[in-house]
């Protein structure tokens, strides 16, 4: 072999060394991406705990909603809407009153498909009709103690029994069951409520 033939031979690298450099660029990557992914799925399930905390806070704010609706409703004529569009529009007066600002949809479920509370053809409550389990569990408000630990958000309540359709409810064994979350004297005009976070809107 002549001096030229050497020369480039011995400038060449091992064919076993550039398979195994090779070899551990690819590792490198693959642990990379691994890396990667474990930390999007990480944020991801930061994001999904975040974005269901925020829909409890709006569940309970929109809840709060109609009850205060309801609850204003009676004040107004000593008796229980018979549905949702009574509060929307009451036209008991000859100006008519509005007690409810909107239908807020169930902010769980994304419908408009509350689960409504009745005693005969009344409504005093609405609750969500979802079966998914919520993360908060305590540190509710008083009048929503009854939440504590509820295994689903259709534990969740909400509602406004005056005292003539309580005992009713609590005498009648057909009824709806519900346990008031508090007990309310309609000429107090101390009304518990949320702030709104995400819903908004004035009441």
């Amino acid at each position: 072999m002549n001096v030229a033939g050497r020369t480039s031979h011995a400038g060449q690298r091992p064919r076993s060394s550039t398979t195994r450099e090779d070899g551990l660029v690819m590792l490198a990557l693959l642990i990379a991406l691994m890396l990667v992914s474990i930390a999007l799925l990480g944020a991801l399930d930061v994001w999904s705990l975040e974005r269901q905390r925020e829909r409890e806070r709006q569940l309970l704010f929109a809840g709060d909603q109609y009850r205060l609706a309801i609850l204003r409703y009676y004040r107004a004529g000593r008796v229980l809407p018979a549905s949702i569009d009574d509060l929307l529009n009451d036209t008991r007066f000859p100006m008519p009153m509005h007690h409810l600002r909107r239908a807020w949809v169930d902010p769980v479920t994304g419908q408009n498909d509350w689960v409504l509370m009745r005693q005969g053809d009344r409504i005093y409550g609405v609750y969500s009709s979802s079966t998914a389990a919520p993360i908060k569990l305590a540190g509710f408000p008083r009048q929503y103690e009854d939440f504590d630990k509820q295994p689903t958000y259709g534990g969740w309540r909400f509602f406004y029994l005056p005292p003539v359709v309580k005992n009713y409810v609590n005498s009648d064994p057909s009824a709806t069951p519900a346990k008031p979350a508090t007990t309310f004297n309609p000429m107090n005009s101390q009304l518990p409520s949320f702030s709104g976070s995400g819903l908004g809107g004035s009441r």
